[in-house]
């Protein structure tokens, strides 16, 4: 490092610099932290324009499967937009929305990181979403508030396991998407498989908008199927940064087989449109019916918009991020095809008019500025140094500053429109899927218009009025004991996971009522790996994890009755009980569980009995007969319940619990273990060894398909048996070999694992 008028400026490996008129050429590695806070003058910070007009804005997430090009496309958007200076790279642990250690170390991506930016007339506000399963809550939470999705695909690979994950979560939040197959540069890219892929396997219309030229090596460029023209990027040497291409319109003379295949291309591009939107048929119809060719590009462009908001279809794009060809057209097709926030409808926002309403969608801890929460704003007006009220938590807190997420740089503002993403710092109390709004009053005045507009009465439409809908947590299936060095660190290894848990709504923290043992519950391996790195290097505790446990659930396998009283007498008050109930096998929803009341009983019970009695069979519910995990798939009908008066909701619910539990013993009971979807991707020599150790840890072949040159195999195995799978899979395929998971559903065990199972529990075997 050396220091130039106070400032510090990195040495980066291959980079020449000019000091006093003489170059010096350095090729030393240094890793080095991003600081925009000295950017030259040709490295733009946000514009002067911080409340960009609505119809300019975008935000959109980049989402895709592990190692498909995800933060490597978000690198060369950032570059080309003007925003960065250098090109990072994932493998060099300089990326700019990579910058925890932990995701530098393993190059992968964990947690979303917001960026904002311009593009052209554009603002863009990207969130960069992780690939892998574990963290799949942070995909979920940041399409919930995102308006449009770039999809990447790896072009040898197309839709790839999680791709149909995130997919789904999109498909979930009706987000138009736009596709981006990457690595076209790959020996085994393939445009028309990865086409196929997507028809098929995501059931979408891919809607081919560019087609390469050259393949693998020899990829060069791309054509533009709408305008007809050819874009080459120049230079083949690998310290070209890609701003180099030239545009031009395709010639005859020097491509004749070229231009025959963008004819036929743009020709099916047409046809294929003029199917998905009805406006571009008749125009087609009317104006162009004799020649196609003689369609105009920007009415072609314009129904390609229109079908991709309607997510008739989505527009395919390729590219190679890694060799800088492909990436600022994608910058175009995100600001020609994805909508801008006031394309998309928000009943909330049109109830709150011109008042404040915005949502909390993620929390970060920072050691000197506290919680930095992240938040959506719909509609109004976000001001620094403003009360803000929360209405999921009913109170009002105070907004200190504003920022401009920058990954992990950010920009102070005064204020921020609706339509954008933003940074608060002052919000203690606020958690991920908070609503907030500007006051009390302007809640009241959103949920009158609602009900003037839905004719509704006023309770049964409070939730869907006033609060902006939040995202499902899934349930853990990992959990494992945390213990600190000593009693002294008790306290500060609780505070780390309040922090954590308030970050990472996935993450569940709960003391065992019996060893009164902290225990730590995740969504995988990885995931709880990283929560405990973070707990070491963020907040300086050497923690000490026990064996990692699989999250099991209990059943029933028949119907039960029981009956119970309880007669307590504490101080000169007597409390007593009968509550007689059955409990029943519940195949509607194999998930959850059920509760009903007879309607005599019901309509002889006061409501706050009823919820007295609801919350005992709840905690019932809460821990199963025969090894304590949750219970799934029940139905309670409460047949009988009656009480002297004076008899508190404590003893009622304590007096049902009870009751539930012998219900539950007499129904018998079946463990329910968690079953996982298995994709590997290897090569065919090693697909003998591996369907061998499939068989061993009671695996069930689905399918076994050809990708390429490759083989896919698709399985079901048990969560319990996936211990350390990794390690195995390297062993057996040389390192060859890609796998995933994703949990698929909870399936009940045989007699002869569920008793090895009990006993092991039992601490007998």
């Amino acid at each position: 490092m050396k220091m130039y008028f106070g400032v510090t400026i990195p040495i980066l490996r291959g980079c020449i610099r000019h000091l006093n008129g003489s170059s010096v050429t350095c090729r030393c590695r240094i890793t080095w932290k991003r600081n925009y806070s000295f950017y030259r003058d040709d490295v733009k910070k946000v514009r002067a324009v911080l409340n960009p007009d609505i119809s300019k804005i975008r935000n959109i997430g980049i989402m895709a499967h592990i190692d498909a090009g995800k933060t490597t496309t978000t690198e060369r958007m950032l570059y080309y937009s003007g925003y960065t200076r250098a090109l990072g790279d994932v493998d060099d642990g300089d990326t700019v929305t990579d910058y925890m250690t932990q995701e530098r170390e393993r190059g992968i991506t964990i947690q979303s990181a917001a960026v904002t930016f311009d593009w052209k007339d554009h603002r863009i506000n990207l969130i960069d979403t992780p690939g892998h399963v574990d963290f799949t809550l942070e995909v979920e939470r940041a399409l919930r508030v995102l308006d449009g999705a770039v999809a990447v695909f790896d072009a040898s690979a197309g839709v790839q396991a999680q791709t149909m994950t995130v997919w789904r979560q999109a498909k979930k939040h009706q987000i138009p998407c736009v596709c981006f197959l990457n690595k076209m540069d790959k020996p085994a890219a393939s445009l028309n498989y990865s086409i196929d892929s997507i028809r098929t396997k995501l059931k979408t219309n891919p809607v081919l908008i560019q087609i390469p030229i050259g393949s693998g090596k020899g990829f060069t460029g791309l054509v533009d199927l709408i305008t007809r023209q050819k874009m080459v990027w120049l230079g083949n040497s690998l310290t070209d940064d890609g701003r180099d291409f030239e545009i031009r319109a395709l010639q005859a003379s020097e491509d004749p087989e070229m231009l025959q295949a963008v004819t036929e291309a743009r020709g099916a591009l047409i046809e294929q449109v003029a199917d998905l939107d009805d406006e571009f048929a008749e125009l087609l119809l009317g104006d162009y019916g004799e020649n196609f060719d003689a369609v105009p590009a920007g009415k072609l462009q314009e129904a390609i918009r229109r079908v991709t908001l309607a997510r008739k279809g989505v527009p395919v794009l390729c590219g190679s991020s890694l060799k800088n060809k492909g990436v600022q057209p994608l910058l175009d097709a995100i600001t020609a095809y994805l909508p801008a926030p006031n394309e998309r409808h928000h009943d909330v926002a049109r109830w709150y008019k011109d008042d404040l309403s915005a949502l909390a969608f993620k929390v970060v801890h920072d050691k000197q500025r506290g919680p930095l929460v992240f938040v959506r704003i719909y509609s109004g007006c976000m001001k620094a140094q403003s009360a803000v009220h929360n209405i999921n938590r009913n109170g009002t807190e105070r907004m200190s500053r504003l920022l401009l997420p920058f990954a992990d740089q950010h920009i102070e503002i005064p204020s921020l429109s609706a339509g954008n993403i933003g940074l608060t710092v002052g919000l203690k109390h606020t958690v991920t899927g908070d609503t907030i709004v500007s006051s009390k009053a302007s809640a009241a005045a959103a949920l009158r218009r609602a009900q003037n507009e839905t004719k509704s009465d006023k309770s049964s439409h409070r939730e869907s009025s006033l609060v902006l809908a939040g995202v499902e947590v899934p349930e853990p299936v990992f959990f494992c004991s945390i213990e600190p060095p000593s009693m002294a660190k008790q306290a500060d290894l609780e505070h780390a996971l309040n922090c954590l848990q308030r970050e990472d709504p996935s993450l569940k923290v709960k003391t065992d009522p019996d060893s009164g043992q902290t225990i730590l519950c995740g969504m995988g391996e990885l995931h709880i790996e990283i929560i405990h790195d973070r707990i070491k290097r963020e907040y300086n505790i050497e923690t000490h994890l026990g064996p990692l446990q699989v999250a099991y659930r209990e059943t029933i396998l028949q119907s039960a009755s029981a009956t119970d009283m309880l007669d307590r007498t504490l101080g000169d008050k007597r409390h007593l009980v009968n509550v007689e109930l059955t409990v029943h096998p519940w195949t509607e929803s194999g998930t959850s569980c059920d509760i009903t009341f007879e309607e005599e009983v019901k309509a002889q019970l006061p409501a706050d009995v009823r919820e007295a009695v609801e919350n005992g069979v709840q905690s019932a519910y809460l821990q199963g007969p025969l090894m304590g995990f949750p219970v799934q798939g029940v139905q309670t009908v409460i047949q009988h319940a009656s009480l002297e008066s004076g008899t508190s909701a404590a003893m009622v619910s304590a007096c049902v619990s009870r009751c539930m539990l012998k219900a539950l013993r007499q129904a018998g009971g079946q463990v329910l273990e968690p079953v996982m979807d298995l994709e590997v991707t290897l090569w065919e020599e090693h697909l003998s060894p591996v369907l061998g150790d499939l068989a061993q840890r009671r695996g069930t072949v689905r399918d076994i398909q050809s990708r390429q040159e490759d083989k896919v195999l698709l399985a079901t195995v048990p969560l319990a048996e996936m211990m350390g799978y990794s390690t195995v899979m390297r062993t057996l395929t040389s390192g060859n070999a890609t796998f995933s998971l994703q949990l698929s559903s909870y399936e009940s065990m045989n007699t002869h694992d569920q008793n090895i199972l009990v006993n092991k529990m039992a601490g007998l075997t």
